[in-house]
């Protein structure tokens, strides 16, 4: 079998909070005025990303995965992961804000809903005047602080706001208070879970006048009440993998390209590109692919070596 870059079909998503700039911003044929999410590579149950290009079009990636897992996840992945795809990668567009939410980790993840927990990262591709993201605590919290703020509608003033602009970067451990704001595109990588605890929704309601589930109980021992730095800086070398964020489940890079650069394959692990910005060519083997603002790309593990040629901002991630 001749493994290719594979592209997948986006699953959006309506949400409350969302709006029209995936459309607008990242190409996605969005119909509705509330598209919040395009989930680009996922595995979530019910939620099974399908191949668009190439030989395997129209089958799913768990097809994939359990004819040839080791060709593409890559011996070290299928090692720890089995026939599992561990994360999963997605685009979002904040009209209004979201909820402020929490995720649990692997352990609590695994105990109450047999699923993995929710590490995750945001890159900022787009943000309007004045934007801003919800992260952690202003100072060390405990329990009985979160709550009481919490009964009394006076959350916000205990939580760290970040005001942001494009390019920037948060990693957020399971376990962090967060919240995206309005105003925002964002680039998201996580692990493979859609297990979240909402805290607190602004008491709005959906257009049939409901309000959205809160999960204050569930929350209570999910929730990190230290102060954490989730702010990442990361190099911006041209044509270079810089690295922004490591850890157990992935490691992200960022990718200034304005002319070339080569990727060796190791055959270990798979690889993602998300152009968060430009326009880029793949070669591989004399084949060229063109990838624009808001593509998204998994490179099996058995794939050769490749070049990477354009103008283009990238975001890589493997594990």
């Amino acid at each position: 079998m001749k493994f290719y870059p594979l592209q997948f079909q986006p699953i959006l998503k309506d949400r409350i909070w969302g709006g029209t700039k995936l459309r607008d911003y990242l190409n996605k044929p969005i119909f509705s005025s509330i598209t919040g999410e395009s989930w680009e590579i996922s595995t979530v149950e019910n939620d099974v990303s399908i191949v668009s290009n190439g030989t395997f079009e129209g089958k799913s990636l768990n097809e994939i995965i359990a004819l040839y897992p080791n060709e593409l996840l890559g011996t070290r992945v299928y090692e720890r992961f089995g026939n599992q795809f561990p994360l999963l990668f997605k685009y979002l567009d904040a009209r209004e804000d979201l909820s402020i939410q929490v995720h649990p980790n692997d352990e609590l993840a695994k105990q109450r809903h047999n699923s993995f927990g929710k590490t995750e990262m945001w890159y900022v591709m787009q943000a309007d005047k004045e934007a801003r993201l919800i992260v952690g605590f202003k100072k060390d919290s405990s329990k009985e602080e979160y709550i009481r703020h919490l009964e009394s509608k006076t959350l916000l003033n205990i939580l760290d706001t970040k005001n942001v602009k494009k390019g920037d970067v948060f990693f957020l451990n399971t376990g962090t208070v967060h919240a995206i704001g309005a105003g925002t595109v964002i680039a998201e990588i996580q692990q493979t879970s859609d297990i979240t605890y909402r805290l607190y929704d602004f008491d709005r309601v959906d257009a049939n006048g409901n309000k959205r589930e809160l999960h204050i109980d569930l929350a209570l021992d999910a929730i990190n009440y230290d102060v954490v730095e989730a702010e990442r800086k990361y190099k911006k070398k041209e044509n270079a993998s810089n690295e922004i964020a490591t850890c157990q489940y992935f490691t992200t890079n960022f990718i200034p390209l304005d002319g070339t650069l080569k990727v060796f394959s190791n055959k270990e692990t798979f690889r993602v590109y998300m152009c968060v910005d430009g326009e880029f060519e793949l070669n591989i083997n004399d084949t060229k692919y063109i990838y624009k603002t808001g593509d998204t790309v998994l490179i099996p593990a058995q794939t050769d070596d490749f070049m990477l040629s354009g103008k283009a901002s990238i975001l890589e991630i493997y594990i």
